[in-house]
């Protein structure tokens, strides 16, 4: 007897409007509604020009699905005989969006009002009529509905930022309300598959519960020691479980004392004895080590010894995780420490790919995450606005060693407590946790984003010291706190009892929680740059944190990326009607032009787009440098850690548009994401000099207000600069580091080269110059300015390289720099230049990929060597600040 059929209901769908008559074809499901509108040419695709707004009506509308099936020859056979209870038929629709009513020939199966839920049905009554059956899907307005449901519940204060409070009540991926980086797009379908399942026995909730003894960081002599959990339904003579590496066997053992005679309805749950694997092979996040994987099978054997009525597989990656929490001389550290090594987390922040969600394929999902993986970062932190992602994404980050930071999903809000919508939210956190566990990149669940802010900025009621008792915090004006420190820990004790759980992000201990930075406790946002105070970006080094888990600078994408979303081209300029509306970050026009002008000379007659949008991305990825080899030096040493990582806000774009997104929807890179991918190389030099703020600094100490009376001469007069060397790699490495001292006017050196030989301390900070002066010889003024250029050399090597430059940029002459690109074999080319040149930038497009972009460059410095590929190297336009 075979042990399970699935027939996946993805064809033969058809659609249409609640108050039309006319049926139209669906393409298939999963899908959503928007996306089957434009295949039929009803509406324009909403992610060019301003058609978002020729759209919205879609979202005003109830929508219905519709398609037919066959019983299955399983059931029907049964049927025949008489043996109908002997088998199963369930549909299982894996995601509904969102308000759904289900019919089964006329008779209503399922009411779903949770996006993030999975519903099985278990099928009683199919047709007799030749076996042909209707299912239909009813979808609701998510808006309408979140509204009714404010007005229903008026006992709650529905506080909620970057929409209007209909999202509050409804458990739907809240960006699809609109966010300051995503359109308003209030879909509605089939989002994840829907199948129907034929089964005699069924296995489901594996789960592996694991320790790792005598670690020591090593594979050798350790031993994992695991038990395996799972419910089996129906009949049953055994249960087997086997566990394989690369695909060779490790153990397979069966348990016939498990004898089970009840029916398909009764679900019945498995241990097993403790299990011992010698010398495992660990998981280790990208550059630790290898991620090792193993498949564990769990089956339901029947009666006969030989058949295998019901089987589940499961990857399992041994490792052990730990989030650091100690009192140190800076506060409390915020790292993880994983397989005994301290992990620094430096990477990004990431938010579905699409705002149409069922279009990201699983291929999609790893092209992202090898971009992740490429660029030197080492986690991603899923951000609890958007959806819990699909098993693609997760294995990929499993595959490529990427960790995962995972929100639950409440974002920006201070949600509601009623009994119905607690209980949607602890069925949907518990299947989420229960069918993302087995995944070992995944290290961190959190309760949400920002939601902790709103009790400081409303003064809401929160006393996390006096009150202890959850049932009160369902009586305070922030219920939500109950959701946050009780519900969601609760399932995930009872889910994944290794797991991690931390309360929100950002968040300190409970006192300090998140509006007013506290740099010595918990994870920080800060937005003190480009929101709030609107501080210089070269003052980040001085602004973070013990992890950092948001902060960030907005840039334009390709002019490639601009031309496919803008198609007039009479609106392809800065600032243009159809740009300013694809940018939704408030106040966009002030804040990135106010940082441009304060860092950049204005672009000639600011229309010229290819410069503009240069500059921006020069301004995004000098942000990036500043902060993340700054913050990266606080990972110092081990009992010293003062930053444990920094994630960028943001990796992504949903759709084409101007944001801080360091890759475009496209997949395409700006030259934030090579700046990023330097920062975090294994063994990397950096070097930074004293920052003078030439527009709000006061003159002089003697003064007691600000004054615009500040003295430009800073950078030539005043001069001190530190060198570092960052590694993640775990020896001891011998090394050279040559700081160079070159004219941006001459490509000269100012003075002689100083060198360093030094030991690069493993998986630390190694300090090589501090607060270094430079002084003429004669003591007076420097008469022009200059780079510092610092490389380091291994064996004979360069392996990194930094260059520092005076700030402001738009107070350099960057006349006759002497570029020069010349073919380095058909696919490669290499750049250099007799002068110093800030930001070179190849201008990309999807489908063309380049090894190294948006770097500087330094004469007597080896040229750069870049691959390109899906273009020929002579047809790629460059450029460089001054140009």
């Amino acid at each position: 007897m075979a042990r399970l059929w699935t027939q996946t209901l993805s064809a033969g769908w058809e659609f249409r409007r609640d108050s039309d008559e006319t049926w139209l074809s669906a393409t298939e499901v999963p899908g959503d509604v928007h996306t089957e509108l434009m295949r039929h040419g009803i509406i324009p695709d909403p992610f060019v020009d301003l058609n978002e707004l020729e759209v919205a009506w879609v979202a005003e509308q109830t929508w219905r699905y519709r398609t037919t099936f066959s019983t299955p020859e399983q059931a029907v056979a049964a049927d025949d005989e008489g043996e109908n209870a002997a088998v199963a038929v369930d549909l299982v629709f894996e995601g509904l969006d969102t308000f759904a009513a289900v019919t089964l020939n006329g008779r209503t199966v399922l009411e779903s009002d949770n996006m993030f839920v999975e519903h099985r049905v278990r099928v009683g009554a199919f047709s007799t009529d030749g076996y042909k059956n209707t299912l239909e899907i009813v979808f609701e307005p998510a808006r309408r509905r979140g509204l009714d449901l404010a007005k229903a519940h008026p006992e709650h204060d529905f506080i909620v930022h970057q929409t209007e409070i209909s999202r509050g009540p409804v458990r739907k991926a809240q960006c699809h309300f609109g966010w300051d980086w995503g359109p308003i797009l209030l879909g509605c379908g089939p989002w994840k598959p829907v199948r129907l399942e034929t089964y005699v026995s069924r296995v489901q909730d594996v789960r592996v519960d694991y320790t790792v003894v005598n670690l020591g960081g090593q594979t050798e002599g350790a031993r994992a020691e695991m038990k395996i959990h799972a419910q089996v339904l129906g009949p049953g003579a055994a249960v087997e479980a086997e566990l394989c590496f690369q695909g060779q066997r490790v153990f397979c053992f069966r348990e016939t004392s498990m004898l089970n005679d009840s029916g398909l309805d009764t679900a019945w749950t498995y241990t097993s004895a403790t299990v011992k694997v010698e010398a495992p092979q660990l998981w280790w996040p990208r550059g630790y080590g290898a991620q090792n994987l193993y498949e564990l099978r769990v089956r339901s054997i029947a009666r006969d010894g030989a058949t295998v009525l019901a089987e589940e597989r499961q990857t399992v990656g041994f490792r052990t995780v730990e989030l650091v929490r100690e009192a140190d001389g800076f506060g409390q550290s915020f790292y993880f420490r994983v397989n005994g090594v301290d992990v620094f987390s430096g990477g990004s922040c990431w938010i579905p790919a699409d705002s149409f969600i069922s279009r990201t394929s699983p291929q999609r999902y790893r092209d992202w995450i090898r971009l992740v993986a490429d660029g030197n970062q080492v986690m991603v932190r899923v951000w609890g606005g958007g959806v819990y992602e699909s098993g693609a994404f997760y294995a990929a980050c499993d595959e490529l060693g990427v960790l995962v930071w995972q929100d639950f999903m409440f974002a920006c809000a201070s949600y509601p407590t009623y009994l119905a919508f607690l209980r949607s939210v602890e069925t949907e956190a518990s299947q989420n946790v229960r069918r993302l566990r087995q995944h070992p990149s995944l290290v961190l669940w959190c309760g949400n984003n920002e939601d902790y802010q709103l009790v400081e900025r409303y003064g809401l009621e929160y006393d996390f010291d006096a009150d202890k008792d959850p049932q009160s915090w369902l009586k305070s004006t922030f219920p939500a706190r109950y959701i946050y420190e009780h519900l969601l820990p609760q399932v995930v004790r009872d889910e994944s009892p290794d797991a991690i759980y931390h309360p929100g992000s950002p968040w300190g201990d409970g006192r300090s929680t998140t509006l007013k930075v506290d740099a010595t406790v918990g994870d920080i946002h800060q937005w003190n740059v480009w929101h709030g105070e609107m501080r210089p970006y070269q003052a980040l080094p001085d602004m973070g944190g013990r992890f950092v888990s948001e902060f960030g600078m907005e840039a334009y994408p390709h002019v490639d990326t601009i031309e496919r979303f803008v198609t007039d081209a009479a609106e392809r300029h800065p600032g243009s009607a159809t740009l300013d509306f694809h940018n939704k970050a408030v106040g966009h026009e002030r804040r990135l032009l106010a940082y441009l002008t304060e860092n950049f000379r204005a672009v000639r007659g600011g229309d010229d787009l290819a410069s503009f949008v240069h500059l921006t991305q020069t301004m995004q990825a000098d942000a990036m440098a500043w902060a993340y080899k700054s913050w990266r030096r606080h990972w110092g040493s081990a009992g010293a850690r003062r930053c444990g990582g920094v994630l960028v806000w943001q990796l992504n774009d949903c759709w084409p548009t101007v944001s801080w997104a360091i890759v475009d929807y496209f997949l395409v890179k700006k030259p934030a994401y090579y700046a990023v991918k330097r920062a975090l190389a294994p063994l990397g030099v950096a070097v930074s000099r004293k920052f003078y703020d030439c527009t709000t600094r006061p003159a002089d100490a003697l003064w007691r207000r600000d004054t615009g009376h500040v003295n430009p001469t800073k950078a030539l007069t005043d001069i001190e600069f530190d060198v570092w060397v960052a590694s993640s790699r775990l020896p001891l490495v011998c090394g050279k580091v040559v700081v160079r001292f070159v004219s941006i006017k001459s490509g000269k050196n100012v003075r002689e080269p100083l060198v360093k030989t030094l030991d690069v301390r493993p998986n630390s900070c190694t300090e090589v110059v501090v607060g270094y002066r430079f002084e003429t010889e004669d003591g007076t003024a420097n008469r022009e300015h200059f780079v510092i250029h610092a490389s380091l050399w291994v064996e004979g090597e360069i392996v990194g390289s930094d260059t520092s430059w005076p700030d402001p940029i738009k107070y350099l002459d960057f006349a006759d720099r002497g570029v020069q690109v010349k073919a380095a074999g058909p696919k490669a080319v290499e750049v250099s230049a007799d002068k110093p040149v800030k930001s070179f930038v190849f201008s990309e497009r999807q489908g063309v990929t380049v090894s190294d972009n948006g770097f500087d460059l330094v004469p007597g410095d080896r040229p750069v060597r870049v691959e390109i590929e899906g273009i020929e190297p002579d047809k790629l336009p460059w450029t460089f600040v001054g140009r």
